[in-house]
């Protein structure tokens, strides 16, 4: 079976400007309807189209970058629309439920986006799908496979809930299979993820969630499974107490805190009894 896809992606950039806010609203007439093609890659062993594009756009402070992120694949006939703020997700426009998804739903109290857009320019990206094959004589490139590492995401302790966080980066298409293992089977209640997020240099990264309990029993992996893998690559994580210090390294601490104790017991013994001394002195003495 024979898989391809249409990817495009627009860079929000701002040039010279004296706004430091971000306002979506501002961008609903700015996104093109169609796409604009610029470089080409295919994938094999599922044939694939990828088609990034960078846009300058003048609204935010240089200290800002937006990226606008939309791909289409057949035959599943699935794709993603999504606006991505400083390597952060803002939204995504659900294809099925045909609405946008605010990353956070504090988001759509202060902006607004219609799922329409989002809807058209897929539409577009479908019917220049098999054009853009056609002109690229179907010419496959190599897929790039990701990196990954799993890490909690706070501070462990045992018995307090956590969540195992599963970063996949720098990958390309945006196509995964992950599974999350607790003791070697499989887990799937209270999993999340986020959609594929692109990267600057045109590839993407994704993140996958998995609430849990910590305990010295529960060891955990996150296997991932991509194009550009010949096997899956694996992830391990177990909770790792801290490692006691050695009998010998107590008896040293200890020894050395009872030799400062007895060094700082002489040394005050003996300024206390210079201190008493000295006073006797003066009062033989008496007054000048």
């Amino acid at each position: 079976m024979v898989e391809q896809s249409l990817f495009n992606t627009k860079m929000l950039h701002p040039a010279s400007s004296s706004h430091s806010s971000y306002s979506p609203t501002l961008l609903h007439s700015s996104w093109p309807t169609t796409p604009c093609p610029c470089v080409s890659h295919t994938w094999v062993p599922h044939l694939s189209r990828l088609v990034p594009t960078l846009t300058p756009f003048s609204t935010f402070s240089e200290d800002h970058v937006i990226i606008q992120a939309e791909f289409f694949m057949e035959p599943d006939l699935t794709g993603e629309f999504m606006f991505d703020f400083d390597g952060d997700e803002i939204f995504h426009v659900d294809m099925q439920k045909k609405e946008t998804v605010w990353r956070l739903e504090e988001f759509g109290k202060f902006a607004s986006f219609e799922a329409q857009g989002a809807l058209a320019n897929i539409a577009v990206d479908k019917a220049n799908l098999e054009t853009m094959m056609k002109r690229s004589n179907y010419t496959p490139n190599t897929n790039v496979p990701p990196e990954m590492t799993v890490f909690p995401n706070k501070a462990v302790e045992l018995g307090e809930p956590n969540i195992l966080i599963c970063f996949i980066d720098k990958f390309s298409p945006p196509v995964l299979n992950v599974t999350w293992l607790q003791n070697g089977k499989p887990v799937t209640t209270g999993v999340s993820e986020t959609v594929f997020l692109p990267r600057q240099d045109h590839l993407f990264r994704k993140f996958y969630y998995l609430p849990f309990l910590p305990s010295n029993e529960d060891v955990y992996d996150c296997k991932v499974e991509h194009w550009g893998l010949e096997e899956p690559l694996i992830k391990h994580w177990e909770f790792e107490a801290q490692t006691p210090l050695p009998e010998t390294t107590e008896n040293v601490v200890c020894g050395l805190g009872l030799v400062v104790g007895l060094v700082g017991i002489i040394v005050g013994t003996v300024l206390i009894i210079k201190g008493v001394r000295k006073g006797h002195a003066a009062e033989r003495r008496g007054p000048l």
